[in-house]
């Protein structure tokens, strides 16, 4: 639906989320195009039955482990900690993107070396709201929405839409063999007051959410 995706419960057909999609104003050279996520997704006037994924995951809370650590004035240890648990939760994702691929979809069943996984030589793409792709991290709270996140791994978001605990992981699934990463780096006035009216919010309370936005 024109630059935004609608999730659809399979059973009622009810609109579950509305992701608000965001795409590239940037100046390319001819037959370049710029980019947004729902590109990747078939529009719902063509008829094709299409899907979109999206996942959650968290390696837990090291807050209590750490604060141990650190009164016993060992900040070494503690941020290793947290290192290591940032890691494992990207792992999850990693191998839960996979799993994804090769058997929940089955798009893409190719055996891949880490070389190739750090390349990123697979089909499809996870995109992370706060990343290139998808800077606006108010689409979080459609991902929590849908998951029930919350209530099913106990993962929060706080008042600015970071998730508790920290070594956690969101985004969403891609299948569109011509899936890519991109990257918005700033976007114009135009399409910020076009996100605020699409998503019903006041513009000047929304700014705090667009850092990225041209002045």
């Amino acid at each position: 639906m024109g630059d935004d995706i609608e999730i659809y419960d399979e059973t009622t057909h009810q609109v579950l989320h509305r992701s608000i999609g965001l795409r590239q104003q940037i100046e390319k050279t001819s037959g370049q195009f710029n980019l947004c996520l729902s590109d990747y997704i078939a529009p719902k006037e063509s008829g094709i039955a299409d899907y979109i994924g999206c996942f959650a995951v968290t390696s837990g809370d090291v807050t209590d482990v750490c604060k141990q650590f650190e009164a016993s004035h060992d900040d070494y240890t503690s941020i290793m900690i947290k290192a290591v648990a940032d890691r494992l939760a990207e792992a999850l994702a990693e191998w839960l993107h996979e799993r994804v691929r090769h058997t929940h979809w089955g798009y893409d069943k190719t055996s891949l070396k880490n070389e190739e996984l750090i390349a990123e030589k697979y089909k499809g793409i996870r995109p992370a709201p706060g990343y290139p792709a998808c800077p606006d991290h108010y689409e979080k709270l459609g991902i929590f929405q849908v998951l029930n996140a919350t209530e099913r791994i106990g993962v929060t978001l706080t008042e600015s839409l970071a998730m508790h605990p920290a070594s956690s992981v969101s985004g969403w699934y891609f299948a569109h063999p011509s899936a890519k990463y991109f990257g918005i780096t700033a976007i114009l006035e135009d399409q910020f007051l076009s996100v605020c009216e699409r998503r019903n919010v006041n513009k000047d309370k929304h700014i705090a959410w667009f850092p990225f936005m041209k002045k």
